[in-house]
């Protein structure tokens, strides 16, 4: 029987964070599924990307790890998670902040699914400060986001918002 692991998340825009527990997560299970969550019934996040945006970035990054697909999805995650044939759902942790709110999540997703396992794994060290958020507002600022996100996003976050030289 293959352990299969789903990995959800908005990803909007994938970080080498979200790459790097991406990657490690590929070594742990047999199959991980990549879940990018549209979001459409949670009003307190509005996407930068497209859920099919996100796909083909994720896609495009991830194109080395042989055993990840990457999917879209809505609903509750537990469920998803049961449709793909998932046993276990991972998180990435950056630092005690995210501790919280994962642990809260877990314990809800534990009450829906009891026969799903959350595994969180601590993101490296070089990406503990990395956050999609963030990189959105630097991008918006004309920073440069290069060694941060996929280099896929990069070209992506210049042509949504354009450089600080073309401003």
């Amino acid at each position: 029987m293959q352990h299969v692991a789903l990995y959800p998340g908005s990803f909007d825009p994938v970080s080498k964070g979200h790459v790097d527990v991406a990657e490690r997560a590929s070594r742990l299970f047999d199959e991980v599924v990549l879940g990018i969550y549209t979001g459409d019934e949670v009003a307190d996040k509005r996407a930068l990307f497209s859920p099919e945006e996100r796909k083909q970035y994720a896609i495009a990054a991830l194109a080395h790890v042989p055993n990840l697909r990457v999917e879209i999805f809505t609903g509750l995650t537990v469920e998803y998670a049961r449709e793909v044939g998932a046993l276990t759902i991972v998180r990435g942790l950056r630092a005690v902040s995210d501790f919280e709110h994962e642990f809260k999540m877990a314990h809800m997703n534990r009450h829906l699914a009891p026969d799903i396992d959350v595994v969180c794994l601590m993101t490296s060290s070089q990406n503990s400060f990395i956050s999609s958020s963030f990189i959105k507002q630097v991008a918006l600022l004309g920073g440069d986001v290069t060694g941060l996100v996929p280099d896929v996003v990069v070209d992506a976050l210049k042509q949504k918002f354009g450089t600080a030289s073309e401003r």
